[in-house]
């Protein structure tokens, strides 16, 4: 690797530049990501990035943000990002090894955990371990481990900021406020494309239907958990773990409009919420400044022009993933470990046309009733929770007509 630099670089009359790793660049949050960091060029500097198979869309980060180091998934990738970059280019590496060298970067002094999936665990774990602060856009991490990831965050001394908008929300409903006085955190979900539709009209849903979101530019396979409600399942388990409150003590309330983020009632009766245009920017950019705020070139939230915000009780019978989700943290252990692994093979079979979509919650259970949990006390024991998932829920798959 390059020869380290100082942590943050600076002249008289400058602001201080925080130096920045990006894991997932080339996805939808990793994108916006960049999107503020160009805004604000006197704020962040990249120092490290790492993508996915767009492979030529993390060739044109590179060029523009140059970093000091760059992660893609394979020896070949690597190989191909080398020779189209050139000679002007900077060190390329492949792979978890990659992926670990650049979350524990020297220079970087703030991670953004942006892959999606189970796959950001150990890279997102690596960066706590060497006392990088975390912006957490990957809910998995604390899905899979989050017993282990807020152990970890405690004894090395680091921040973990939120960036889903929902628990964004709720942290900013915290700030000012006694944790003793909190009586409950309500989690809002749009309820994706099919909020309204009958379970007969599920069995003929395509991927297509899946993916058409109402409010939000996701990625494929998030686009397709909003679709299921298991999206607001896992943000139900990340929100045990990062504000230390039992899941009998977190609500999810349908919200169409996407403008209440999230909110905190606490035991006086008040409730605090987060508004604001549905646009991940905005938590993005709180968890990148906080304590400060970032000007943003959004378009401001018309109330007026709104009109009205509308809640509902989510349908648990039409949206199985959600109950799946809620039993899987009561369960504690394994158990959300194997929900998540069980989800992301349904869900690559769904989108491969293997499984319709009312299949995919039964996957998921199917592969929960077979399972022994028991109780994780290291990653490895995550990772091995994981595997067993994952091919369970493939055997499921195809021993199934």
């Amino acid at each position: 690797m390059n020869a380290p630099r100082s942590r943050t670089s600076f002249s008289p009359g400058e602001a201080l530049l925080k130096n920045l790793c990006i894991l997932g660049s080339t996805g939808s949050i990793g994108v916006s990501t960049l999107d503020v960091v160009a805004a604000h060029p006197d704020r962040y500097r990249v120092v490290a990035l790492t993508g996915g198979g767009n492979l030529s869309r993390l060739e044109e980060q590179i060029r523009r943000f140059r970093p000091l180091v760059a992660a893609v998934v394979s020896a070949e990738d690597a190989r191909r990002l080398r020779e189209a970059l050139g000679p002007d280019r900077p060190e390329i590496l492949s792979g978890i090894e990659g992926l670990i060298a650049c979350a524990t970067c020297v220079e970087a002094e703030m991670v953004v955990s942006a892959i999606v999936g189970a796959a950001g665990l150990v890279p997102t774990m690596a960066a706590i371990e060497a006392g990088k602060d975390v912006a957490l856009a990957n809910k998995e991490v604390l899905v899979t481990a989050g017993p282990l990831v807020m152990e970890a965050v405690r004894r090395r001394g680091v921040h973990l900021y939120p960036v889903d908008s929902e628990h964004s929300a709720v942290f900013q409903s915290l700030e000012g406020h006694r944790r003793n006085d909190v009586r409950r955190l309500i989690l809002t979900a749009s309820g994706g494309p099919f909020c309204h539709r009958s379970l007969s009209e599920l069995k003929s849903v395509t991927p297509a239907d899946a993916l058409a979101h109402p409010n939000w530019s996701m990625g494929r396979k998030i686009s397709i958990d909003s679709a299921t409600m298991m999206n607001k399942g896992l943000e139900v388990i990340e929100a045990r773990w990062l504000f230390d409150i039992p899941g009998e003590r977190i609500s999810v309330h349908i919200h169409p409009q996407s403008i209440v983020h999230s909110m905190v009632e606490y035991v006086d009766g008040s409730v605090i919420a987060q508004l604001g245009i549905p646009d991940m920017k905005t938590p993005i950019a709180y968890a990148l400044s906080y304590p400060e705020r970032l000007t943003l070139n959004l378009p401001p939230l018309d109330l007026c022009a709104l009109g009205s915000l509308t809640f509902e009780q989510p349908d648990f019978a039409r949206f199985p993933c959600l109950s799946l989700a809620y039993e899987a943290l009561r369960e504690g252990g394994s158990a959300p470990a194997v929900l998540n692994a069980a989800n992301e093979v349904a869900v690559a079979a769904f989108l491969s046309g293997e499984i319709p979509f009312i299949h995919i919650p039964a996957v998921i259970r199917a592969t929960l009733e077979t399972h022994r949990n028991g109780p994780l006390q290291h990653i490895d024991e995550v990772l091995r929770a994981d595997r067993w998932g994952r091919a369970a829920a493939r055997r499921i798959i195809d021993s199934t007509p």
